[in-house]
């Protein structure tokens, strides 16, 4: 008798156990916020900022506070007006200017990536030598959650990461200092071409392959 109340419990509670539901799965984390832009415009041939201008940043300010953290990219732009070299260098200081202007409103300088496209994005097609007033503009774009920035632990990939952004950015082809830090490079002898070139990139308000620090790895506080 008592056998078979053991297996009669046993069998019940191997029931309740199958009627029981599954464990519920962890909800997944809600989907990051959608990309958020702003346009600041510009006045030909300028990079400074008007008040409509300011006030723009200010809105973008907000946008990334609102956030608590985000991926920012200033990218500058220019009309076809003036040479290709020229509209290269403006449309960095243009991009600069605003991030200058945001790290003001309370941005993380290292939380803001730069870039310069001269001319060739165009928000209004146009010929060669066209004034176009839409086209003088910095695209402020924030997107996902800021992450750490990448360090550079290899001296050899680091060198590379800077002579090539060198040449990408470079608007004279006189420059010997840098042409000769960047055979260093290629050479193997990082430390002097690494140095040559931070400086480089320093002096003319390039950004740093890893943005905010310089090599190797120190924190670094950009003068633009």
């Amino acid at each position: 008798m008592l056998k078979k109340l053991l297996v009669a419990g046993i069998a019940a509670f191997l029931l309740g156990a199958c009627d029981s539901p599954p464990p519920q799965a962890a909800p997944p984390p809600p989907p990051p916020p959608p990309p958020t832009s702003f346009m600041v415009f510009f006045d030909w041939d300028r990079s400074n900022l008007s008040a409509q201008a300011m006030t723009t940043i200010q809105q973008a300010a907000a946008a990334y506070k609102s956030r608590g953290s985000a991926r920012v990219t200033a990218t500058g732009h220019t009309d076809t007006s003036g040479s290709e070299a020229y509209n290269m260098a403006l449309s960095l200081r243009r991009a600069n200017t605003v991030k200058d202007a945001l790290v003001k409103q309370g941005v993380p300088a290292t939380a803001i990536s730069v870039i310069g496209r001269g001319e060739s994005a165009p928000l209004v097609a146009t010929g060669d030598g066209v004034r176009e007033p839409q086209n003088r503009r910095v695209e402020i774009v924030m997107d996902g959650q800021a992450g750490i920035p990448a360090i550079f632990r290899d001296p050899a990939a680091y060198c590379k990461a800077l002579s090539d952004k060198w040449r990408q950015f470079r608007t004279s082809q006189v420059d010997t200092r840098e042409a000769a830090a960047i055979a260093q490079c290629e050479a193997g002898n990082y430390e002097p071409g690494i140095a040559t070139l931070e400086k480089a990139h320093i002096d003319n308000k390039l950004p740093l392959p890893a943005p905010g620090y310089r090599w190797p790895g120190q924190h670094y506080t950009a003068p633009y």
